[in-house]
């Protein structure tokens, strides 16, 4: 598992593509989205806490099955709540009901997929074993190239993702309306 750093980092690479996809502040939202869903499989960290015999490190929470139901739910509700709002603060984009849905689950569906893949390549030495696919295949899965305290790769990673975001941006995004990354 790598630290905070690395899985926004993970989940800022994985919403690259999202700058080729819509314009600069529907991508800005997703992008947020994502960092979001990177985040949220850790959830077991702060249920293990409460429920210490019944929730571990890299159990439930760290399977594509509960990520893709929390993205799901985590899309109905942001569209109930922002559905009014969003086209007013995106400006260039139109998004009915059915496409905010899709974008807001698919923005932490990526992130959350993000955090599987960033704990699939370290550390099953120090936590336990990561089975995604569970319930549908139960054996672990890990590669084990990134060790958990290596900061210098997840601030490493961290800091050239978000200056490919920066790059990417500015050069996705017309001239004419460069002045609307920058906030209101």
């Amino acid at each position: 598992m790598v630290d905070i750093s690395g899985h926004i980092g993970f989940g800022l690479l994985f919403s690259l593509p999202a700058w080729y996809l819509w314009n600069d502040r529907a991508s800005v939202a997703f992008l947020a989205l994502a960092v979001v869903g990177a985040l949220l499989p850790d959830v077991d960290l702060w249920l293990a806490a409460l429920f210490p015999a019944a929730v571990h490190h890299h159990g439930v929470t760290h399977t594509v099955l509960f990520v893709t139901v929390a993205s799901l739910i985590g899309g109905a509700v942001l569209t109930g709540l922002l559905g009014g709002r969003i086209d007013e603060w995106i400006g260039s984009e139109r998004f009915d009901a059915r496409r905010l849905f899709g974008v807001t689950t698919a923005g932490l569906l990526t992130g959350s997929l993000s955090h599987l893949v960033a704990d699939t390549l370290s550390a099953p030495d120090i936590s336990t074993p990561l089975e995604p696919f569970w319930p549908f295949f139960e054996k672990p899965w890990s590669i084990d190239v990134v060790w958990y305290d290596a900061a210098w790769i997840n601030f490493g990673l961290l800091s050239v993702v978000v200056v490919a975001h920066f790059g990417v941006a500015y050069l996705t995004t017309p001239a004419e309306d460069r002045h609307r990354l920058r906030p209101i």
